[in-house]
């Protein structure tokens, strides 16, 4: 344990054995000892447990290339791990599925339909029986809530990148998942729209009370939204032979819940977090 401005955070000393009881405990989503090989003998991760409970807000930091978004597709049913398990809400993830809502850097919106049809597209997908009214008062909602009324008949071209990333976040929103996957969906976006939409979507969670994952190299990113941080380290060679990537550490963040991104750096204790996992990411991302 280490401490400063009298914040304590308790990195975890031994990572492999900590995650693997976590794992083993109840959690709405339960990853269990998954490993990815893109060549035999050299997985890129290996032994990564981890669990999310209802409503939590995990983050996950690492260097480029340690498998952070492989992870994030197998959590999606996109891509299968080579070994390991990934069970939510009781059933092993086998698939894609409208239980889990992905958003990516790139807004992937079908660029021939307004916001509203692209909106409704997905709800009509997960409420087939539902009546155009009730759809169109579901998108509608969800369009109100990232602010965006304005342009609910505009077609995407017509929109900034940092709207077309809120159409994004609307649509997955609007289906109303039990969990919802983010893989740095504001990494394109100049610092002040990635910051309102940072705000917007602090906001959206706690209305709704999402199970949010999402990846990100932005370690304030990283400290405002979540409730927990696990920092990835890379595969690596070493005099004992290769090293696979792996959850090295899981960081639980002390920061009040009601923090805003405007007021995070006048936070105690905010220095010591973020130096803690600054100091991870240039020291030990790729330690022996």
């Amino acid at each position: 344990m280490w401490s400063d401005q009298g914040i304590a955070m308790k990195p975890v000393a031994n990572p492999a054995s900590n995650a693997r009881s976590a794992a083993g405990s109840a959690g709405f989503l339960s990853v269990e000892r998954l490993s990815k090989s893109f060549v035999p003998g050299k997985p890129v991760f290996a032994d990564v447990s981890f669990t999310l409970d209802r409503g939590e807000f995990v983050c996950i930091i690492g260097h480029s290339g340690c498998g952070k978004t492989t992870i994030l597709n197998v959590l999606a049913g996109l891509d299968t791990a080579s070994e390991g398990h990934v069970i939510m809400d009781g059933r092993e993830i086998g698939g894609p599925s409208l239980e889990r809502g992905v958003v990516f850097q790139s807004h992937a919106l079908m660029p021939w339909l307004t916001v509203r049809r692209n909106i409704a597209f997905a709800v009509q997908s997960r409420w087939p029986d539902w009546p155009a009214a009730q759809v169109d008062e579901q998108v509608r909602r969800f369009v109100a809530l990232v602010g965006l009324e304005g342009a609910i008949d505009k077609k995407p071209s017509q929109l900034s990148g940092g709207m077309k990333q809120r159409v994004g976040i609307a649509r997955a929103f609007s289906i109303q998942p039990k969990m919802l996957l983010l893989d740095e969906p504001f990494g394109a976006l100049d610092a002040l729209t990635r910051g309102t939409i940072q705000d917007e979507l602090m906001g959206i969670v706690r209305q709704t009370h999402q199970t949010v994952f999402m990846i990100t190299h932005d370690v304030d990113e990283a400290i405002l939204l979540a409730d927990r941080i696990l920092l990835m380290s890379n595969g690596t060679e070493t005099e004992a032979g290769y090293r696979a990537g792996r959850i090295a550490e899981t960081v639980v963040n002390p920061l009040p819940k009601e923090r805003t991104r405007a007021g995070l750096h006048h936070l105690d204790g905010y220095y010591p977090l973020r130096n803690h996992i600054v100091d991870f990411l240039v020291t030990r991302a790729k330690a022996t």
